[in-house]
């Protein structure tokens, strides 16, 4: 009985390396079309689509809040919503179309509402961004494509 704890604790802690393996592997940049873009004087980034350029945008050094948007129950990673950011006076600093599944936005310290829009059907989330760890927001819709 101590041996398969002892594979189930071995186990565990080489999980984590075999996950951390597969994201070091190299990324095929002929299909990734990612470049920063800035509006208002704000960076950002938007796309993801497919593995290689999902990953690309996950890697991006500086951008302080992280939005992802999704649908379904399979949570599967959609390309086509409209995102608002404003600050907190409500002043608009960020206007998207078609945007997405990630997004990631270079914002001054501060608090954020931002409202993702899909088929007419609006999300909302606050987010306070500063220097440190960026701020992940998560858009989930229900229903079919």
């Amino acid at each position: 009985m101590k041996s398969i704890y002892c594979l189930i604790a071995i186990g565990a802690l080489l999980f984590p390396l075999t996950l951390n393996a597969t994201d070091l592997t190299p990324i095929d940049n002929t299909g990734v079309q990612v470049q920063p873009l800035q509006q208002n004087g704000i960076t950002y980034l938007s796309g993801g689509i497919g593995e290689d350029e999902a990953r690309a945008i996950g890697q991006a050094q500086g951008y302080n809040l992280h939005m992802t948007f999704a649908i379904g129950v399979e949570n599967k990673y959609i390309p086509d919503v409209d995102v608002t950011v404003q600050n907190a006076s409500g002043q608009t600093l960020l206007t998207l179309n078609d945007a997405g599944p990630l997004v990631y936005v270079q914002l001054p310290p501060g608090k954020y509402t931002v409202m993702a829009t899909r088929n007419g059907e609006v999300r909302r989330d606050t987010a306070q961004v500063g220097s440190g760890a960026a701020r992940n927001l998560v858009f989930h819709w229900n229903g079919d494509e």
